[in-house]
């Protein structure tokens, strides 16, 4: 049975009651409080109280202060005036009654609660949703008109580069027009000249002057073949050190390459004329990358393989791509198929191979496989030995690698 407390004092004014209640050394987490209406319960075992209002009270405007060893409750009143005691007088059966209905209204109370926690919730949810629908739906409304402005100014950049095209078309037309007609001339006014000298002057004279024209004049050029010899290529490199024949091999490749750039187009009959130039889809490529427009970089690359798979500055153009847009994989195979193309190792293809090396083991680096990505950068080192920031990402590599420093 709980020890009941009627150690409490009570106040009142005309509008508000006020009951104080000490705790007897209990701690506050372990009151519990339940409050109506017409009913109050502190219960803090092994204690209890219990007021059974002398009249109703707004329950929803009391206020609880519990703490500093009692448990302070302002009951502001329904109807103003004093009260004569604080509890009513009533049988065990009316306050077993009140008991029960307390404890109905106050579980009705955490239901309406609840529920309108959860309504709140789901509204909150909702506005939450429809937030991001919009930023969303702004996002796209943003790309698509990037992606527009970027394809007008692809199509005007086309449009000037046809009518460049066209006009260096009818340049060189009627330059060779006006080299036609210009010869046609020259051979019409010379076969005129001839009679006109014996036309006007006798037989005598006409002989004179023809001496005379003869050394005034100077003869006509005869028309001939000029041969034209190219100096050989010198390599400023020592005979026992020479890469002549290396040099050569890479140059061939190279014609090779821009050769097949042809042979292929067969298979793409439904592109555009400037979609089957590689060199064009490149120079897209590379503009693309700079405006950090990545995925539209690598389709533009894409389509420059497809047409022709022996230039190798597609393939580490795309490995680029893919390393900012973390396709670490794919950024290690196409600097893989660009160091294939770029053989054999030559003075021409030194840079593009450094680049190579350096974004494979980039790659590695990123995917934790630090030896292989140093294996990569010295390569690198040994084709540009004196670059500062090369050797300083080499060294860190190093480092790592013998475990004098974490991986980042």
């Amino acid at each position: 049975m709980p020890l009941i407390v009627k150690d409490y004092t009570w106040t009142q004014t005309e509008t508000t009651v006020y009951i104080s209640i000490p705790l007897k050394a209990v701690k506050t987490a372990n009151v519990d409080v339940l409050c109506t209406d017409e009913y109050l319960k502190v219960s803090f075992p092994p204690y209890l109280f219990e007021a059974f209002f002398f009249q109703p009270i707004e329950d929803d405007k009391s206020v609880a202060k519990i703490g500093n060893g009692a448990a302070v409750f302002t009951l502001p009143k329904k109807e103003s005036g004093l009260w004569e005691h604080l509890c009513r007088s009533i049988d065990k059966d009316k306050q077993r009654e009140n008991r029960e209905e307390a404890v109905l209204k106050t579980q009705e109370k955490s239901a309406e609660k609840s529920k309108a926690k959860a309504t709140r919730t789901q509204q909150e949810k909702k506005y939450t949703l429809e937030t991001m629908m919009k930023l969303e739906e702004e996002e796209r409304a943003s790309i698509q008109r990037m992606k527009d402005e970027e394809c007008a100014r692809a199509t005007v950049e086309l449009e000037a580069w046809k009518e460049k095209q066209r006009k260096m078309v009818e340049e060189e037309e009627a330059r060779r027009r006006m080299q036609g007609t210009t010869t046609h001339n020259d051979k019409h006014v010379h076969q005129l000249k001839k009679p006109t000298e014996a036309h006007v002057f006798p037989s005598g004279e006409v002989s004179c002057r023809r001496e005379l024209g003869r050394a005034a004049s100077t003869a006509p050029r005869e028309a001939g073949c000029i041969k034209i010899s190219f100096t050989p290529r010198v390599f400023p490199t020592a005979l026992r050190e020479s890469r002549v024949p290396e040099e050569q091999e890479w140059l061939r490749k190279q014609v090779e390459a821009r050769r097949a750039a042809n042979a292929d187009l067969a298979q793409l009959e439904d592109l555009k004329e400037e979609e089957r130039n590689p060199d064009w889809l490149k120079d897209k490529g590379d503009a693309f990358f700079r405006l950090g427009n990545y995925q539209a970089a690598v389709n533009a690359y894409d389509l420059a393989i497809k047409l022709n798979r022996h230039i190798p500055a597609l393939f580490s153009n795309r490995a680029a791509c893919h390393l900012k847009m973390r396709n670490l994989h794919k950024a290690i195979e196409d600097s893989s198929r660009a160091m294939e193309l770029l053989t054999p190792a030559v003075a021409d293809n030194a840079a593009a191979r450094l680049k190579a090396h350096v974004r494979r083991g980039t790659a590695f680096c990123e995917l934790e496989l630090y030896v292989e990505g140093l294996q990569d950068y010295q390569a690198a080192l040994q084709i540009d030995p004196h670059n500062q920031a090369l050797r300083a990402d080499a060294n860190k590599i190093r480092e790592v690698v013998q475990g004098t420093t974490p991986s980042s």
